[in-house]
């Protein structure tokens, strides 16, 4: 008996060609080149192209997409005109682990990424329907700006992905990342967007060194110009990584904890992480600190207590290269996505200037804007005061802070756990400015000024403690001696005032706080509320009055 053999080879493969095949018919011309312009996006600039930017260290936009998704992405508006037009631009839907994301790449390896009006055109396009359909949008820029033959048209490509991307801000968050060397609007279309994300050996700004040169003639390097550094501190940047790999893992991290829209809350994702584990971390860190030889004015890093009470330890910073002494961060408690606010002590004591007062502000609106609920950490002995910051504008800086806590519509907890003084605990989520709930740790020192305010409160008896060194001087006591028992009255001074008002007591009884947390409880405690809040709350767009001040 004959056994029958199988094979995976396609049975026609070898099959002689019908008449129209032959005679290469009008259908199959058609396919012919449908098949062409298919895989045209695919090829890119050629094989040439393709190893001038692995020689630079460089993926492609499609090795690129293939570290953001294992799936097939779903590739759109595949133009390609005779002069190369709308081809230097891939636009497409992904499933990023199980969400479709809108995501846009610049293929370098055809025109250096350069936008024309085509381009611009199928971006917009792009960007307008990830608004429509509420999702979320990743934009891979590498890009030398518009395509200077094509004249106006790449101008008016780059004001209508301008336009599109606004439109969307605050409807459905996005994430740029810079890849290469950007200049012009290849710098200003990706700020639009929520976070950016910016890798070592790269370059964006307005012009590169040589127009600086020529015009100012000044000699800078790219990385001293518009390096990840550089806009790492200045904030232009969020985040900094060292390599493309790195860049596009991060971005998948950072979308983990956004909502799809602002019709939407972050992404809930159950904990193994027991809610009501005592923290003997928390506990031994506050006692290390607080038993120390300064005692209360010990600094320490809040991103410590942060590890203590996020799901696993883990949460995600920033822009932690700027002002350090205020900490944004997402985390989970319980499996709620949380946006942390927190001073940070082991910088400037954690005062508020003018860059916290930026990174702060932006970070509220955009948790405000995207149903993220927020949790307060406060430790600050108040606004940094000096010249400096007030030539610089810290007082509108600071109101632009206190307003976007006003403004916020979520639920949101503070916590205090240690200095809340004067303007900045006014300011830092207080109940008079729409805390959903207060809570101090024992160690709380709520007042309206710092150590220095014995002076006023103790006025009378300060200055009687003066008159009597005076007088011992004058009765014979040296110098040593009477300094030494004038100083020994004051530090009894000051240790009343910061045992009487120094603490929580009096915010406990007048309801600025409504209950007193122990170390090693606090994310038993924050989780148990926050379950509760997010119960009660329904995601919706921003509404209301727009207020004048940002």
């Amino acid at each position: 008996m004959e056994t029958k053999q199988y094979s995976l080879d396609n049975p026609f493969k070898n099959k002689q060609n019908s008449p129209a095949e032959a005679k290469g018919g009008i259908y199959d011309d058609a396919l012919k080149l449908g098949k062409e312009l298919i895989a045209k996006p695919f090829e890119g600039g050629g094989e040439d192209r393709i190893r001038v930017q692995h020689s630079k260290n460089r993926m492609t936009v499609w090795e690129r997409i293939k570290v953001l998704t294992d799936s097939e992405p779903n590739i759109i508006y595949q133009n390609w005109g005779p002069n190369l037009d709308g081809a230097s631009i891939i636009t497409g839907i992904l499933k990023i682990r199980g969400r479709d994301v809108a995501v846009y790449g610049h293929d370098f390896t055809l025109r250096a990424g350069s936008m024309d009006a085509t381009n611009g055109s199928k971006l917009a396009r792009l960007i307008h329907m990830a608004g429509e359909h509420g999702i979320p949008v990743i934009g891979m820029n590498d890009s030398a700006g518009a395509f200077v033959p094509a004249g106006v048209g790449g101008l008016d490509g780059y004001s209508e992905a301008f336009t599109a991307l606004r439109k969307i801000s605050g409807v459905v968050p996005s994430i740029m990342l810079m890849f290469g060397f950007n200049a012009g609007g290849g710098a200003y279309l990706p700020r639009q967007g929520s976070f950016m994300i910016q890798c070592d050996n790269t370059f964006f700004g307005l012009t590169g060194p040589g127009v600086v040169k020529s015009v100012l003639g000044e000699d800078v390097s790219a990385d001293d110009l518009g390096g990840p550094k550089v806009h790492g501190q200045s904030g232009v940047v969020d985040l900094v990584t060292g390599d493309e790999l790195g860049s596009l893992r991060t971005a998948i991290r950072l979308l983990s904890y956004l909502p799809d829209n602002n019709r939407s809350n972050a992404p809930f994702y159950p904990t193994s992480d027991p809610m009501d584990r005592f923290i003997y971390e928390e506990d031994i860190l506050f006692r290390k600190t607080f038993n120390s030889p300064t005692g209360m004015n010990t600094p320490f890093d809040i991103t410590l207590y942060l590890q203590q009470i996020c799901d696993h330890g883990e949460f995600f910073e920033v822009q932690p290269q700027r002002a350090r002494n205020i900490v944004t961060a997402f985390g989970r408690i319980g499996g709620n996505v949380v946006g942390f606010l927190a001073n940070n002590s082991a910088v400037s004591s954690g005062q508020i200037d003018i860059g916290a007062s930026r990174k702060g502000t932006r970070f509220v609106r955009f948790c405000n804007l995207y149903n993220i609920p927020m949790v307060f950490v406060e430790d600050t002995t108040g606004f940094l005061p000096g010249k400096d910051q007030e030539q610089n504008g810290i007082v509108l800086e600071g109101r632009k802070l206190l307003d976007s806590i006003i403004d916020l519509r979520t639920p949101r907890l503070t916590l205090i756990i240690r200095n809340a003084f004067g303007g900045a605990y006014a300011t830092f989520n207080s109940y008079y400015t729409g805390a959903s709930l207060v809570f101090a740790l024992p160690t709380a020192r709520i007042a309206v000024m710092g150590p220095a305010g014995k002076e006023y409160v103790y006025k009378d008896e300060i200055t009687t403690i003066q008159k009597e060194f005076q007088a011992n001087l004058k009765k014979g006591m040296s110098d040593k001696e009477a300094a030494s028992v004038r100083d020994a009255k004051l530090f009894e001074v000051g240790q009343r005032y910061e045992k009487e008002l120094m603490n929580p007591k009096e915010a406990l009884s007048l309801g600025s706080v409504s209950s007193i947390i122990l170390p090693g409880f606090t994310r038993k405690v924050l989780g148990t509320n926050l379950n509760y809040l997010m119960s009660k709350y329904t995601a919706a767009p921003l509404s209301g009055p727009q207020r004048e001040f940002e």
